[in-house]
């Protein structure tokens, strides 16, 4: 019997390669309503101060390639895997990435956002997204598809996974000794806002990153430290808070002086680390005399990538436990 071919998806938000790409890109996330020639200028210029392309689909693009070498070098169990990269808004899309594995013939696709935590609004949006491919990739003849049916493990969330904690933790102190009264230093946790809505509708998003903000906190040994949520959209309706700016404006009110901000939502550099803190956030801290320093992002890194390995691993042991 040939050995069990399991593909891997890996997904991201998605970012444009030019600022020409901006506008096309705007609306693919606005679901195909074209965005005001306003909005597309504020986005573009956001963009022309951080620099395009952002680094996203680069790391990403090498966390799939270390990924898929750590798998096969150090295999769960005695399979075959193949890791594949989409995005949600933008190229190489998520549907070409299915059809790439649809296409190899793989028995199984364990999908990975890579966000460690869920959302109804963000998550199932890349979940429905494969379930489109799927059910066009099927409905076409291909040499290549197996007898039985390509298995779906679509992971929801992965964020109390220890590799990831670890080395965000292991960031944490690092940047935390660098300043010159590391005990005066208050952390501030960040992930992407989004409509506060969700918290009626029982979504688990929020609690997720207070989960994750407080395993980091003791793991790093932070005594001293806040969530706030950074990168919220103008839609007319209440998002939830408090905002990033906020919390550095309250906190220099209370006289702290020095801030460490960890983007835990985030596992890559893009545009909202490089604007939202990089030049947002730094801009008001400068102002008020706060010395304000954030962690590297994960991106491609080993500890990352060893991460998910071990993910991977999860999910094929409690797979293969399941009773056929």
């Amino acid at each position: 019997m040939p050995p069990r071919h399991t593909a891997v998806l890996l997904m991201a938000y998605g970012s444009p390669n030019r600022l020409e790409d901006v506008e096309a890109y705007f609306t693919d996330i606005r679901g195909g309503r074209t965005p005001s020639r306003k909005a597309v200028e504020e986005l573009r210029s956001r963009y022309r101060r951080v620099g395009v392309p952002t680094p996203l689909l680069a790391v990403s693009m090498e966390l799939s390639r270390e990924l898929e070498r750590r798998l096969n070098l150090d295999p769960p169990d005695e399979e075959i895997y193949t890791v594949h990269l989409g995005m949600k808004h933008w190229t190489p899309y998520i549907a070409a990435a299915v059809e790439e594995v649809v296409e190899s013939g793989a028995d199984r696709m364990i999908a990975i956002v890579l966000a460690p935590h869920y959302s109804t609004i963000s998550t199932e949006g890349y979940r429905r997204k494969i379930a489109a491919a799927l059910a066009t990739a099927r409905g076409r003849t291909t040499p290549n598809r197996p007898a039985t049916p390509l298995s779906l493990d679509f992971v929801e969330s992965w964020n109390e996974l220890d590799g990831y904690l670890e080395a965000v933790a292991e960031n944490v102190r690092r940047v935390r000794a660098e300043f010159a009264h590391p005990e005066d230093v208050v952390a501030i946790f960040t992930a992407h806002s989004l409509p506060a809505r969700i918290l009626k509708e029982g979504d688990p998003y929020q609690d997720q990153l207070l989960r994750t903000s407080e395993l980091v906190a003791r793991r790093a040994g932070i005594e001293q430290w806040r969530f706030s949520y950074q990168s919220q959209s103008q839609t007319g309706e209440p998002w939830l808070g408090p905002d990033l700016v906020d919390t550095v404006e309250e906190l220099a009110a209370q006289g702290h002086r020095a801030i460490l901000v960890a983007s835990v939502g985030f596992i890559a550099d893009h545009l909202e680390i490089f604007y939202d803190i990089d030049i947002e956030a730094k801009e008001k801290a400068d102002a008020l005399g706060i010395e304000l320093r954030r962690t590297p992002m994960l991106n491609a890194d080993p500890r990352l990538a060893q991460a998910l390995h071990a993910l991977v691993a999860q999910r094929v042991t409690a797979a293969s436990a399941v009773p056929s």
